[in-house]
């Protein structure tokens, strides 16, 4: 297996022994062990490159020039799209005006992106689901693209046109060309990322996301003895190494055992029961997801042994290093609707759909979300299979969620017989939903859905059309148009109140938001 994909690997081939002994391809080969290097650099950088002892300067230089080195030893001479991608929209964001620069690097960043994925499915290895240099690139792009829209947001709209999210991300001066490349290409997140916000990363090369973070979370007595000492992430990349093993382990030992590929063939689908079709659907999903749960929280950990990642004290007052952290595990496995699926797998890709798109389209946001996800993460037809399927599961879970919950909501009992049903049915459903995204082609899809004669389908367009669901537009799409007609939605509610109706209203539109 290793030797055969050799051929197909960008990147070095000094593991390659390493590859043929354990079995597993080159290019996973070299990932692993570039994120091991990682970790050990990230220890490094956050003693010896300490904010403390160095400047910003180093410290810019010194993460960019590394994850340089990484991607070059995982992609070869495909690691040049990476600045090719940075380049032109770097470009974009310098010559472009402001008022209309985050479109424009929107669209040339995501066409980009589209373009490799392209050329690497269709023209080179339609198929090969493996390391491969597209995947930084998606990373990238998030970086890149959330970029612009902060940077026009602090720099072409009023602050009254922005929601609190909006301010605190806000970016209020053009980065310069190294603090770009650091924070798209720093070998913390080169790999695997996670994304995060352009003024989050520069606190911690600066050295003050601790000071900014003991200010947001201390309340005088619980958190201000804990102001003069940096937080020490030692606990939780420990325990963040140790989900690693866990999860690699797993996944290992189960994913050749039960593969998804079974659910879909004629002997299985014709001698096994459906409701056993079923159980072995999920279990499969259930033993490949650990894979995901590996690389995220490998990459989580990388960050936090450098520093990165600090996001206040916990009410005990021990630190908490979740800020980019990519998913929740134990809400993944026992969550009980779609929404909270999605709200805990890949946490920092939803915050910047979210961002980016969902709270800034004008037409039918959700709809809008789910293509845009789809086309980043590649072109596989199964993608959009995958997530056309998942606009109709959210639309129904809504319906559900707004017409049948408040019938079990009378007491504890019927509580935690609604939290039952609601599991299963999620689990099922997103098993269901996200088979196309583990075969990638349109026949072995279609081949799924029609052994289960398109249930899920057909009973989530009759929840959609038979439960009257009450349609919310997101806040934030227009919120200046929000802020007049909450100003004259409160001097209708109370005509006696004082001249500080427009504050308090503003204010109470950032707390919903």
């Amino acid at each position: 297996m290793a030797t055969q994909t050799t051929a197909s690997c960008t990147g070095s081939t000094l593991l390659q022994p390493i590859s043929e002994i354990i079995n597993l391809p080159v290019d996973q080969v070299n990932f692993v062990a570039c994120q091991v290097f990682a970790l050990l650099m990230a220890v490094w950088f956050r003693i010896y490159l300490h904010p403390s002892k160095t400047s910003p300067f180093i410290r810019h230089v010194v993460a960019t020039l590394l994850g340089f080195y990484l991607a070059l030893f995982c992609f070869g001479w495909y690691s040049l799209h990476f600045l090719v991608q940075s380049g032109l929209s770097y470009g974009v964001m310098v010559f472009a005006g402001l008022e209309h620069m985050h479109k424009y690097c929107f669209v040339v960043t995501l066409g980009y992106l589209i373009v490799c994925q392209i050329t690497r499915v269709y023209v080179f290895d339609y198929g090969m689901y493996s390391a491969d240099f597209t995947g930084p690139m998606m990373v990238i792009t998030q970086k890149i693209t959330s970029m612009a829209f902060e940077i026009h947001d602090g720099l072409a709209k009023r602050e009254e046109q922005l929601s609190t999210s909006q301010k605190y991300l806000a970016i209020r001066r053009m980065p310069s060309l190294l603090e770009y490349l650091s924070y798209n290409c720093n070998f913390m997140g080169i790999l695997a990322g996670p994304t995060c916000s352009y003024n989050d990363y520069m606190g911690f090369i600066e050295g003050t996301c601790y000071e900014r973070r003991h200010l947001e979370n201390a309340n005088g007595k619980e958190n201000g003895k804990y102001k003069q000492s940096e937080p020490s992430p030692k606990n939780d990349v420990i325990s963040k190494l140790c989900t690693c093993a866990i999860s690699l382990g797993v996944y290992l030992s189960l994913c050749k055992l039960i593969p998804v590929e079974r659910s879909i063939e004629d002997d299985f689908v014709a001698s096994t029961p459906f409701y056993l079709q079923v159980i072995y659907l999920y279990v499969a999903m259930l033993a490949l997801r650990p894979k995901y749960y590996f690389v995220w929280t490998l990459a989580d950990a990388i960050n936090n042994a450098a520093g990165f990642g600090f996001n206040g004290y916990n009410k005990d007052g021990s630190p908490r290093w979740d800020l980019i952290s990519n998913l929740r595990i134990l809400d993944i496995e026992f969550a009980t609707s779609f929404k909270l699926f999605l709200d805990n797998w890949n946490i920092q890709t939803s915050l910047w759909l979210k961002r980016v798109c969902y709270e800034r389209c004008r037409i039918n946001p959700t709809a809008a979300t789910f293509l845009l996800s789809a086309m980043w993460h590649g072109v596989y037809p199964g993608y959009y299979l995958t997530f056309l399927t998942g606009i109709a599961m959210t639309m129904a879970a809504r319906a559900i969620r707004h017409n049948i919950r408040p019938y079990f909501m009378v007491s504890d009992t019927y509580r935690g017989i609604y939290d039952v049903i609601t599991w299963v049915g999620t689990q099922v459903a997103i098993s269901y939903t996200v088979v196309p995204f583990v075969v990638l082609a349109v026949g072995p899809s279609l081949k799924f859905y029609r052994s289960w004669y398109f249930c899920l389908h057909i009973l989530c367009l009759l929840m959609v059309f038979a439960l009257p669901v009450k349609h919310r537009r997101p806040q934030a799409k227009d919120q200046q148009d929000g802020l007049l007609k909450d100003s004259r939605h409160e001097k209708q509610a109370d005509h006696n109140r004082s001249h500080s109706t427009t504050d308090n209203n503003c204010n109470q539109k950032d707390k919903t938001t």
